[in-house]
């Protein structure tokens, strides 16, 4: 059996994704997997066990590109799939397994896809509340699944596979190797200052944990190389600070996500990602809520102060910092760290000792 998924284009969705991967190779071992997504989600993808091949999707995000999408399609009617699985709930995104003549398409109604999808569901979001319920429920046949409680338990998170060689290459080249114990700090997100933890307060929980014996490494894109540096200057112990942010590939961070001891984060992709590596991790929220798309991992604490849904918007402070992850101390967040890594410690004792 051979099938084709077209994947999501966020870090955070197309690590919830693995869950679908994982749940189709648990009930079709057989299966072959490939996967279609924008050329940046390869790292990822190459990282997931269970998918046989990642195809890059050369358009551009937001691009309606038929005749692009048409010449792809028809690209992949050699590769005779069984089936295919779309995730975008868009329009454009149900063309290529469309125009590839795949037998079986199947997807969440979305955005008028009569006709390009013929095992189209209607989505319940109330019987469905997370994204990976979603994306796990399109594994199975839909006469089977009415609700997220039909799902079996436990659902099947994400779990990179890390290749060790690589991981210590990275080290070497960021010459980490001797900068053992890390903290990752991931103080980005997508949609600007109200989803950060105020740069002050990473800058306060970094010296506490240097006090603690540990370097502080963070990650992050190129427009997160600011906030980094911030965070450097406004520590007391900067000399134990290292800014990778804009610096390092996406597979490169991933590898040294999978070095920390412990990672701290935003609401963004690379907590799916520390998550998905089973790290130690307390994810801050504010204004976004982690009811749709939490950090899937029983090493991660979530804090956050407020109840209820609200739109992203400029923030409270004059830095445009959101006033309820404002309120989240940097006290609070040690003190759930070290809870957690203690936990965790316990855990992985527990483990050697029963081989």
């Amino acid at each position: 059996m051979k099938t084709l998924v077209i994947g999501p284009s966020w870090v955070g969705d197309m690590m919830m994704s693995q869950g679908l991967y994982r749940t189709l190779k648990q009930l079709h071992p057989d299966i072959e997997i490939d996967v279609m997504a924008p050329a940046w989600c390869r790292p990822l993808l190459n990282k997931m066990p269970e998918v046989a091949h990642a195809i890059d999707l050369p358009i551009g995000h937001g691009e309606l590109a038929i005749g692009a999408r048409y010449q792809l399609g028809k690209q992949l009617r050699s590769a005779a799939y069984d089936q295919a699985i779309v995730l975008p709930n868009s329009f454009k995104s149900a063309l290529v397994p469309f125009f590839a003549q795949i037998p079986k398409r199947t997807g969440w109604k979305g955005e008028m896809r009569y006709g390009l999808l013929n095992d189209r569901r209607t989505l319940n979001k109330q019987a469905f509340s997370l994204m990976i319920e979603r994306y796990i429920a399109l594994a199975y046949p839909a006469s089977q699944i009415k609700q997220a409680s039909d799902l079996p338990k436990p659902l099947l998170s994400p779990k990179l596979s890390i290749d060790k060689y690589e991981m210590s290459k990275t080290l070497v080249e960021f010459d980490l190797q001797s900068k053992l114990p890390l903290i990752g700090f991931c103080p980005g997100a997508e949609f600007g200052p109200a989803k950060r933890w105020p740069d002050y307060h990473y800058a306060a929980l970094a010296d506490m944990l240097v006090d603690q014996g540990s370097h502080i490494v963070i990650l992050g894109s190129a427009k997160d190389r600011e906030i980094g540096e911030k965070i450097c200057q406004l520590m007391h112990h900067g000399e134990y600070c290292i800014n990778l942010a804009g610096t390092t590939s996406l597979d490169q961070a991933v590898n040294i996500l999978a070095n920390c001891k412990a990672v701290v984060s935003n609401d963004s992709g690379l907590m799916h990602i520390a998550a998905a590596l089973d790290k130690p991790l307390v994810a801050l929220y504010g204004p976004s809520s982690p009811d749709f798309t939490p950090p899937l991992s029983d090493k991660a604490e979530v804090i956050r102060l407020i109840d209820g849904y609200f739109k992203i918007r400029k923030g409270d402070s004059e830095q445009g910092y959101h006033q309820s992850l404002i309120d989240i101390k940097p006290e609070l967040a040690f003190e759930r760290l070290l809870k957690i890594l203690e936990r965790s410690d316990k855990e992985a004792i527990v483990k050697d000792f029963h081989g």
